[in-house]
């Protein structure tokens, strides 16, 4: 009886075994994704990953905030397994929130550059776009917007526009600027842009570049991918529009133009935690880095990825910063004071 009853605790280990195992299996088919990119084109990007993996994606998509409340009062519960954003800051407003868990992974060690990587590894960036100056080729020089110190400075009174100092595309570039410059100079530079606007802070980076080739401003800092959507635009106004501005990579001479990112990371509580690593460096492979440059105009970060972009690739080389993300977002709450103190609204 005694041998029967070892037997049958066995037998029973046995399949609770096999259980576990089968669930691990099905957990490994499914990925919940949390993501504020509303590109059409990531269909294509998550299709791919499905394809070589066999894992489903079940995406919950809003914007940036709202995710990151959501996944605060889902708690210990919520079923995300990855939140994908833009703008490092936005990233490290997760970070702060007690969202990401450290993730260990040789894959985006080896195939990451340092900079997009924070020190505490919890998220990563995959894709990247510049803060450039675009200007109107009729009346600005290109010599006198060489650097982000020129939209500051007294020769561009009255011809710059921008969107809001509180988006946080600026503040990332404010972020940026004060770890290369310090508070002092970065504040000056702040109190100069204000003090050269045309018009309030309004509407968007395609805004801001129709607003130049209208002649209402004759400068504006936009990212690279809406100059780039623009330029691969077949409506008459956006060619003409684009036609009429060029583009300027900001301080080659010194630390390089910023750059901003798409990025990810694993949130803490993900019930799938092996398969959101596996999809965050999947975002590190050539196939999802040619996906980000094809889709959204963004630049690969792995080095040697394939640029198969003929419109992003006929900007030309240019020296990046390489500041590390992590400055990004935690210089963004001074960044914030500093735009205040001067009326940057």
């Amino acid at each position: 009886m005694f041998m029967r009853l070892v037997m049958s605790s066995t037998v029973l280990g046995a399949v609770l075994l096999l259980a576990g195992a089968s669930a691990t299996i099905a957990q490994e088919k499914v990925l919940n994704l949390y993501s504020s990119r509303h590109y059409q084109t990531d269909e294509a990007l998550y299709g791919n990953f499905t394809k070589l993996t066999g894992i489903k994606i079940n995406r919950i998509e809003a914007g940036e905030d709202p995710l990151i409340e959501r996944i605060k009062n889902e708690g210990m519960a919520s079923p995300a397994d990855v939140l994908i954003t833009v703008d490092a800051g936005r990233l490290w407003r997760a970070e702060q929130s007690g969202l990401f868990m450290a993730v260990e992974s040789k894959v985006l060690e080896a195939r990451l550059p340092p900079n997009m990587r924070v020190p505490n590894k919890q998220w990563f960036g995959f894709s990247a776009r510049a803060r450039v100056i675009v200007y109107n080729k009729d009346t600005v020089k290109p010599a006198d917007v060489r650097n982000y110190e020129d939209l500051g400075a007294p020769k561009l009174k009255g011809k710059v526009c921008t969107r809001s100092g509180s988006h946080v595309y600026n503040l990332s570039l404010m972020s940026a600027l004060i770890e290369h410059w310090g508070e002092q100079k970065a504040e000056q530079w702040a109190r100069g842009v204000v003090a050269n606007l045309a018009r309030d802070p309004k509407g968007g980076d395609t805004d801001q570049i129709r607003a130049v080739a209208a002649g209402e401003c004759q400068v504006a800092l936009s990212n690279s991918y809406y100059y780039v959507r623009l330029m691969k635009s077949d409506k008459p106004d956006d060619r003409k529009a684009i036609a009429k501005v060029g583009l300027i990579w900001p301080n080659q001479k010194s630390f390089g133009t910023h750059m901003n990112i798409s990025g990810a990371g694993v949130v803490k509580s993900a019930p799938h935690k092996e398969t959101a690593i596996r999809f965050l460096e999947y975002l590190a492979s050539d196939e999802a880095q040619s996906y980000f440059a094809e889709g959204n105009n963004e630049w690969p970060v792995v080095k040697n990825a394939a640029l198969r972009n003929p419109a992003l690739a006929s900007l030309g080389k240019f020296k990046m910063d390489t500041l590390n993300v992590g400055a990004l977002g935690r210089n963004q709450p001074l960044a914030q004071k500093i735009f205040d103190r001067v009326g940057f609204k």
